[in-house]
């Protein structure tokens, strides 16, 4: 084994506990920064580009057609192919946290539309479930068994808030284990399965889970409940027939006390286990090589590394996955310095020998940050999980730069819409139309029905008539609908009619005063 220390060049800020690696052919992307995603990268997802030790993040976009994603942290993820003999495939996410601290239940695959050596087009999927849907969770994970020719995805383990009728202001974060159900998930029709296995006991989460073919290997874990780290190694078979899916569960001896190990692959029946926690405050430094044949797993400890005097003292680290036998590990920064970085990376290769590109075999891991030396949940010292592969892009780096100091979160996607069949606005090349527009297109609601918003750009509205309806509390209507509802259209103000002001009436008393000479020039007058 060899470590040796990776530096960040920019954007070192997004690089913090919680987020995922994806890795398609070799490329690694980056996802699930901490904080929404921003102008100069709206769609949250960079190219993870190692390049001699080195790792800089460069933009992405989406296509079009792609649905919102939102930078989720602690997320599940697992590739996914139609069959083993596919050739490509797509990445599932599943649970997570929100950058508001809310649990996500919804599922997304992601998928590469368009590469070349200058810039990639990922194509962003909501996908619907229904059945027994899981409950919004995050710290578990989710694998894809493949059985006579049929493939299903399955989901374990968790936390998740506690119930509503539960949550107090004081408690209003806490967690609890999920129950220990095991779903069954049907990427194509979206159909989920809830199954309760007796050997299941206690929710864990951040537990290690290898699967192969139609069996899934489930290791140590969390639980909350009774906080613990049992020592368990579980193996759960699930069989596709044209009927009803089969689940057993059975109980191996074995296993190992660790949550939070990151798990790389060495060959094609051999994993290695790296780092974790066997205790709240006791990292666990012994390293472990699991071996897979047939219907057999077998788990030793292996030599460790060399690890540097930082990463032993250490309250906390984490990791994940990089390919190809090497571990991606991170550790908080020394705060006692004047200069300091907010964490500093590794990369410990267990094998110099490259994986067969052909897997049959899909990993998942989760990786932790637990700090014994703070009793506040905070976000950043929970476990999460990410995996990737340290390749690299062939080409120039003419991507665009990430600006940190970005003026505004862009958490508010309304403006990112299709308002009509002929709309030319684009999250990824929009630039401002009108004289008025800062970081966002101008946008005008349409009052036909319901009501909906349209891009004042795409209606073909000059900036001058769209500030005057604006000002004005007219209704206005998009072109789809000014046809239908021009008969209700607002009718022209008239101005009032403009008469003159009457002359005030002289108040009693307030005339002038009579002299006696014309006193008695008045009384002959009208004498």
């Amino acid at each position: 084994m060899s470590l040796q220390m990776v530096t960040v060049s920019n954007n070192t800020a997004l690089i913090q506990p919680g987020f995922s690696l994806m890795n398609f052919d070799g490329h690694v992307f980056f996802f699930g920064q901490k904080g929404w995603p921003k102008r100069s990268c709206p769609t949250g997802v960079f190219h993870f580009d190692v390049k001699q030790n080195h790792v800089k993040l460069k933009p992405t976009i989406f296509s079009k057609d792609s649905c919102y994603l939102p930078p989720l942290r602690y997320p599940a993820t697992c590739t996914f192919k139609g069959s083993l003999e596919a050739e490509k495939y797509q990445y599932i996410i599943h649970g997570g946290k929100t950058p508001n601290n809310e649990l996500s239940d919804k599922i997304y695959v992601m998928s590469i539309v368009c590469k070349n050596s200058k810039k990639v087009t990922f194509h962003c999927m909501e996908k619907d479930l229904v059945g027994d849907v899981p409950e919004a969770r995050y710290g578990h994970s989710i694998d894809v068994v493949y059985s006579r020719g049929k493939s299903m995805g399955v989901l374990f383990g968790g936390r998740s808030y506690m119930p509503s009728t539960q949550r107090t202001t004081e408690k209003w974060n806490s967690v609890a284990d999920c129950l220990p159900h095991v779903f069954l998930v049907d990427f194509e029709f979206g159909c989920a399965t809830s199954y309760v296995l007796p050997e299941l006991q206690d929710g864990l989460s951040f537990h290690v889970s290898i699967a192969r073919n139609d069996t899934i290997y489930i290791l140590g874990g969390h639980s909350l409940a009774n906080n613990i780290r049992p020592v368990n190694l579980y193996r759960i078979r699930v069989d596709l027939p044209l009927g009803s899916p089969a689940v057993n569960c059975t109980i191996l001896p074995g296993g190992i006390s660790v949550s939070s190990a990151i798990l790389t692959q060495t060959n094609n029946d051999e994993f290695v286990i790296v780092g974790g926690y066997q205790l709240e405050n006791q990292k666990r430094m012994v390293c472990n090589i699991v071996h897979l044949e047939d219907n057999k797993i077998e788990i030793h400890e292996m030599e460790t590394p060399d690890w540097t005097p930082d990463i032993k003292h250490s309250k906390i680290w984490f990791g994940s996955n990089m390919g190809n036998g090497t571990v991606f590990l991170g550790i908080p920064g020394d705060n006692k310095q004047a200069v300091s970085e907010a964490f500093y990376f590794y990369m410990l290769k267990c094998s110099e020998d490259d994986v067969n590109e052909d897997q049959k075999i899909f990993t998942s891991s989760q990786t932790s940050t637990e700090d014994p030396g703070d009793s506040t949940p905070f976000e950043d010292s929970e476990e999460f999980c990410f995996s990737a592969e340290a390749n690299s892009f062939d080409g120039d780096d003419e991507f665009d730069t990430y600006n940190e100091d970005d003026e505004e979160d862009e958490s508010v996607t309304g403006y990112w819409i299709t308002c009509c069949a002929t709309c030319d606005v684009d999250i990824n090349t929009w630039v401002p139309f009108y004289s008025t527009e800062l970081n966002k297109p101008a946008m005008i609601y349409c009052s036909h029905g319901d009501g909906h918003w349209v891009h004042a750009q795409c209606m073909g509205l000059a900036e001058r008539t769209l500030i005057h309806l604006s000002e004005g509390s007219s209704k206005y209507y998009c072109n789809e609908h000014v046809e239908i509802a021009r008969a209700l259209q607002t009718p022209k103000k008239t101005p009032p009619i403009q008469r003159p002001p009457m002359r005030p009436l002289r108040k009693k008393g307030s005339g002038k005063v009579l002299t006696p000479a014309k006193k008695s020039f008045l009384r002959r007058l009208f004498d």
